[in-house]
């Protein structure tokens, strides 16, 4: 058992906003791949690329990488990404994790949207199908101001996608949403832009239809942290949870956050020695688990 960590680095420089990877075997401790030059790289749309986020799908046998389409070193300004960006993401697949196909853009903001950032996806068994969910900033009607909410859609091959709906929204903005399955509960969680924290739901359906809703599981520990974004959850192999967590008000990078049982919104710090994020900054990106001959493979083409 093993990890693969694909992430961007930076967005101070343009050429940092592109795709690197890093394996870990144990889920804590990272190994950083390949050295300045990113593993993957876009010429397509604004060719920068962030958030990027990987899933193995079963049935087509093939790894795909969903990302978002935006970089902030050509000139423009936050105002400007989220109101006038991209209302596409980016989409990579591969057979082996090595060699990946050239990317493609598949548009799935609805009309109006300002921006499609930090795409995910987590498998719909109800609908066998692929549930993919992203922030937009949308004005909408008797509106005054914008303000990003998340959005789904559902694709079985990362090329046709469904018309985009509101899957999530809060009185201000709403970025960043992570969601995993465990204990018959699907578990969500999202950076509140009211307060620039980690908040965490719950429900027994990934997309409520008839009533179902997601409780609010309160964590002492996220509720005091403030300044945290990129949330991605993942299971060690001892059977705990590690929430990873970007410091970005701080600049520190990630920090991995431990718990025995998600329902308890019990959340801890290891002791520094206990972990290490690598040599190599990693922003926003995702983690999955891989074999260890994948790990090995990847090690050996990645110098």
């Amino acid at each position: 058992m093993a990890y693969l960590f694909p992430h961007f680095t930076s967005d101070k420089r343009g050429d940092r906003e592109q795709i690197w990877f890093s394996v870990s075997d144990d889920g804590l401790n990272w190994e950083d791949l390949g050295g300045e030059e990113p593993f993957i790289s876009a010429e397509l749309g604004t060719t920068g690329i962030r958030d990027p986020f990987i899933v193995y799908d079963e049935k087509m046998k093939k790894y795909i990488i969903i990302a978002t389409d935006l970089c902030t070193t050509k000139g423009g300004n936050w105002h400007d990404y989220s109101t006038k960006g991209s209302r596409s993401l980016f989409v990579w697949e591969s057979e082996d994790l090595v060699n990946w196909s050239e990317e493609r853009l598949a548009e799935v903001g609805i009309p109006g949207a300002g921006n499609v950032w930090a795409p995910e996806a987590v498998y719909c068994e109800e609908k066998e199908s692929w549930f993919v969910f992203f922030a937009s900033n949308v004005r909408e009607k008797r509106e005054l101001i914008r303000k990003q909410r998340i959005y789904g859609t559902y694709t079985k091959d990362f090329v046709s996608f469904t018309p985009a709906f509101k899957f999530m929204e809060a009185k201000t903005s709403l970025i960043d949403t992570n969601i995993v399955r465990d204990g018959g509960y699907y578990y969500r969680f999202t950076k509140d832009e009211t307060n620039k924290k980690i908040v965490v739901d719950r429900c027994s359906v990934l997309v409520p239809e008839n009533g179902e809703k997601y409780e609010r599981i309160h964590s002492d520990y996220l509720a005091g942290y403030f300044g945290l974004e990129g949330p991605e959850c993942y299971k060690l192999p001892d059977g705990r949870w590690c929430l990873m967590v970007d410091r970005y008000h701080t600049h520190k990078g990630y920090l991995p956050l431990i718990s025995d049982d998600l329902a308890s919104g019990v959340f801890y710090e290891l002791d520094e020695r206990e972990y290490s994020m690598g040599e190599r900054k990693k922003r926003h990106g995702s983690i999955l688990r891989i074999s260890d001959e994948e790990a090995e493979r990847l090690r050996k083409a990645i110098k």
